[in-house]
């Protein structure tokens, strides 16, 4: 599942005419370097959650084939349901097995065979496996502490959350609210001992305000 619903406030004036999966980095639209990524893991149908302008995502993205994938899509309306609500509104088209999710501006180097992997190796009492990056300058506090393969709220917290993780169904089955937030229930989930985690060095970037793109175009065009 690539979450597309966001209404990208924080990189306006850019998403006041286009949705953020649609945002150009490198002259690529940030979607496509997801939905390439998941192809190139082997990924062969991928759901995508819409709201803000999403006609716009639909129109771009199309049926998938370009990329030789299967692309349908979770319509969640002019209001978006937040992470944990459009991951749980999608359920019925992901299934009852672990699955991949990925935020669309999290711009990421990283490949996406690692993830179809654990998705396809899963210990029966994770809730969730995330990818966790190094905290990034703009963060005091990270989201997790990794201990082996587990993660864990303990202090210090040097790792945040990526956008990359594998869920299993049973993470949602009881949603506080149809819109709510994802990370509520990963933090449970570390208390309880059924959240691994890996980490990533490679190259990561939350595309989140015009600052961080122009940061990351800078860097990809130096190398």
């Amino acid at each position: 599942m690539v979450l597309a619903a966001g209404r990208g406030k924080r990189l306006r004036p850019l998403t006041d005419r286009i949705p953020k999966p649609l945002v150009p980095v490198a002259g690529v639209p940030l979607i496509d370097s997801r939905l390439r990524a998941l192809a190139e893991a082997g990924v062969t149908d991928v759901v995508i959650n819409i709201a803000y302008r999403g006609a716009q995502i639909v129109e771009h993205v199309g049926d998938g084939a370009r990329w030789g994938i299967n692309v349908c899509y979770s319509d969640e309306g002019e209001l978006a349901l937040e992470t944990g609500g459009g991951i749980a509104r999608a359920l019925p088209l992901l299934g009852h097995k672990p699955f991949i999710v990925c935020n669309a501006d999290a711009w990421s180097d990283m490949p996406m065979a690692a993830l179809v992997e654990r998705a396809n190796r899963w210990p029966e009492t994770d809730l969730a496996h995330l990818v966790v990056v190094d905290n990034p300058p703009y963060r005091d506090d990270g989201d997790f502490q990794l201990r082996g393969e587990r993660l864990t709220r303990d202090l210090p917290r040097p790792y945040t959350f990526s956008g990359y993780s594998v869920l299993h169904p049973d993470l949602l089955a009881a949603p506080p609210a149809e819109a709510f937030a994802l990370a509520p229930l990963l933090f449970a989930a570390a208390d309880s001992g059924r959240l691994s985690g890996a980490h990533y060095a490679g190259a990561w970037c939350d595309v989140g305000t015009p600052q961080r793109l122009a940061q990351l175009e800078a860097r990809l065009a130096a190398n």
